[in-house]
């Protein structure tokens, strides 16, 4: 766990230093790898997560993906039950800050989306190994939600160069993801 915490606190500082420029560029680089995925294009509903300050731009993936006429969702944050609730969206205007300060949509039961009608989840993390584990913040909602999905649901990371290592240390807890796109 102390390795954790430390490679944590690395990779969070090598994100705030990435400029704007650079983080970008590489963003749209990342965004036109994930749109030639086989598994992106079939896709009918994906989950995105909403980009913190310094991680992979999202909110242009997530605009294309609604243009393009496929299902969104983002997640909804259920702290009390430390779950995540996949939530269909029409626009990011149905996003306010929500739980951790990060974009959420409102909970609507009528728009939650049931897990087996997710075709891929793009998942969030601080790094990413060649194994296809990832390091998250270390709250363990991905890692719980991942647990519980269908086996035909691809996961999918995104990650800037620097964000790829060779082994990060993992638990029992750990799931791995089954594509990381890093540019």
């Amino acid at each position: 766990m102390m390795e954790k915490a430390s490679l944590r606190k690395n990779y969070l500082k090598l994100l705030k230093e990435q400029n704007k420029e650079d983080r970008l560029r590489k963003s749209r680089l990342i965004a036109e790898q994930f749109w030639k995925l086989p598994a992106i294009q079939k896709a009918e509903s994906i989950m995105f997560y909403v980009s913190m300050p310094g991680e992979v731009d999202t909110l242009a993936m997530i605009d294309k993906a609604i243009f393009s006429g496929k299902r969104v969702a983002l997640p909804i944050v259920e702290k009390n039950q430390r779950k995540l609730i996949p939530t269909v969206i029409s626009s990011m205007e149905d996003a306010h800050k929500g739980t951790y300060g990060i974009a959420e949509p409102q909970y609507d039961p009528d728009k939650e989306l049931d897990l087996k009608d997710l075709d891929v989840v793009v998942v969030p993390g601080l790094a990413f190994d060649r194994l296809h584990n990832r390091l998250g913040r270390g709250a363990g909602y991905y890692d719980r939600f991942l647990s519980i999905l269908p086996q035909t649901v691809t996961t999918v990371g995104l990650a800037f160069d620097f964000q790829l290592t060779d082994c990060l240390p993992t638990e029992a807890h750990d799931m791995r993801l089954n594509q990381i796109i890093a540019g």
